[in-house]
């Protein structure tokens, strides 16, 4: 099917704490975006396990679908085409008949704390790296995996799929495995985009449980006739494979010019990096703790996770809790005004990764520290916009030192671009002008790769980031300050970690998505 200029596309984007759907129009030169519908992502603990709730994303997404077809109206051809991204690493498993058994266990879910450590008795973490280039964290799909291998739900599953593809088998009936999420699992080797046999064969995973791979653009079937009858569509409307991980998207939708940029996509995650066209598989790159991702159009993600504004998101629902809650714009404005690099924690901690007692958390770091106890809710906020801000400096200071890639501007993308504390500090921190914006911009990659699909936009990367540019205001900050200040800061940092040792380490890798 060939869309044509003003066709829409609809983009669900799935996100670990609210999902949504948007539909994009291309036209004239830029492209218009509208969010039709957003829906609650609320994880469910049963029996001490915690779960997704799929089966509430799902009806999450159908009546997305439903709104965006409304939104279409009477525009040409309704809804073109539409495309599914979410978080990484998690999975449905299917039996024989297709059916999913059982809810899609969490990756926050504390069953696979120690599966790096039993991993690695057989296959040791650096050779693992060397075959497929992904940081070692327990909440990938490898761990998973290893903790779930003797439970009676695995040995009856007969396919695996991630989240985004589980989606759209319901959408579609048909079944595939897309690549950019597929990078997330800790299975697939990054230079032949393929799965690792080795990883595999050592470790005793069934490759055939994953279906046929497949890349950013490629048909994934078209909505079946209960869905079309469910969400009011008329058909036939195909489905496209976008990148299904939502960075992959997001960093397809990154307004760069030129090739010297680094992102830092945020939200309860900050995922900061270089975009490559060969993976990094060094030593000196694992030990960094950076991954290598797949991305669109051949290139690969080198990046580090980042524990990213889950901190101040934990510390508002603690103030919510406690009865003091905080408006977030006035809390920002204080927190500006308060010393700046006062206290500054390590955003990887170990100590902060599972949620509740934030701020108490934060407080007790710094005092452990040396450092002064943070006072009252401003002086907290700004002590992690100020560890955050660090945390992005040394990601985008290693990823140019290990990859020789150079970066001379730095993009934030996502819900952090809206903070413009963060993307100040964030300039300041790297001694480097920031662009932030867009906010959407998952969705936008999303909606850019469907509509090349179908024929309504032509060209590379570098011109679909250029439509991005033409159709959304931006804001620039220039860096400002003493930058020998920050040098200081996280040189504290390094040392305040050292000192925790292997423990810390062990936490890096565990709060990282």
């Amino acid at each position: 099917m060939r869309a044509g200029s003003g066709s829409a596309f609809a983009a669900v984007d799935l996100g670990a704490s609210s999902g949504r759907v948007m539909l994009g129009r291309v036209e004239g030169g830029s492209m218009a975006l509208e969010e039709v519908h957003r829906f609650a992502n609320r994880p469910v603990r049963v029996l001490g396990t915690l779960h997704w709730d799929v089966l509430g994303l799902y009806r999450g997404v159908l009546d997305g679908l439903r709104a965006a077809g409304t939104a279409a109206g009477a525009g040409p051809g309704g809804v073109a085409s539409v495309g599914i991204d979410s978080w990484g690493v998690d999975y449905g498993l299917l039996d024989a008949d297709g059916t999913l058994i059982g809810n899609p266990v969490h990756h926050r879910d504390a069953r696979t704390q120690q599966m790096p450590t039993e991993v690695g008795k057989v296959l040791p973490a650096d050779e693992l790296y060397a075959h497929t280039g992904i940081q070692r964290m327990p909440i990938n799909t490898l761990y998973q995996l290893a903790a779930a291998r003797d439970s009676h739900q695995f040995r009856s599953a007969r396919q695996l799929l991630l989240i985004p593809d589980l989606i759209s088998y319901w959408l579609t009936g048909q079944r595939g495995t897309e690549l950019t999420i597929a990078s997330t699992t800790q299975l697939l080797d990054p230079r032949t985009r393929r799965w690792s046999p080795a990883v595999a064969e050592a470790l005793g995973v069934d490759l055939g449980l994953f279906p046929p791979l497949r890349s950013p653009g490629d048909p994934a079937g078209a909505l079946r006739a209960d869905v079309l009858a469910e969400t009011g569509l008329t058909g036939p409307v195909p489905v496209t494979a976008v990148g299904a991980h939502d960075t992959a998207s997001a960093v397809a939708g990154v307004p760069a010019q030129g090739g010297a940029f680094a992102y830092i996509a945020t939200g309860t995650w900050s995922l900061a990096g270089v975009e490559l066209t060969s993976p990094v598989l060094t030593e000196e790159s694992r030990a960094a703790n950076f991954t290598n991702e797949l991305g669109v159009d051949g290139t690969v993600r080198y990046l580090r996770n980042i524990m990213g504004l889950w901190l101040l998101q934990e510390c508002l629902r603690a103030w919510e809790t406690e009865g003091t809650p905080q408006e977030l714009d006035a809390l920002l404005e204080s927190a500006a005004r308060a010393p700046g690099l006062r206290s500054v924690v390590d955003a990887g901690g170990a100590e902060f990764l599972e949620p509740g007692g934030m701020p108490q958390r934060i407080a007790e770091a710094c005092r452990r520290s040396g450092q002064p106890v943070p006072r009252g809710a401003a002086e907290t906020t700004r002590c992690v916009l100020d560890s955050l801000a660090l945390a992005h400096r040394e990601a985008v200071f290693e990823a140019q030192r290990l990859s020789g890639k150079q970066v001379e501007t730095v993009h934030i993308v996502g819900g952090g671009a809206r903070n413009a504390l963060l993307c100040q500090l964030t300039a300041d921190a790297c001694g480097l002008p920031v662009v932030a914006g867009p906010v959407e911009a998952a969705a936008y990659g999303n909606v850019l790769v469907q509509a090349r699909t179908a024929g309504a936009v032509t060209g590379p990367l570098p011109a679909l980031r250029a439509l991005v540019r033409s159709s959304v205001r931006l804001r620039q900050y220039a860096p400002t300050g003493d930058h020998s200040s920050w040098h200081r800061a996280a040189a504290r940092v390094r040392r305040d970690a050292s000192a925790d040792g292997p423990q810390r380490e062990e936490g890096r890798e565990a709060s990282c998505a």
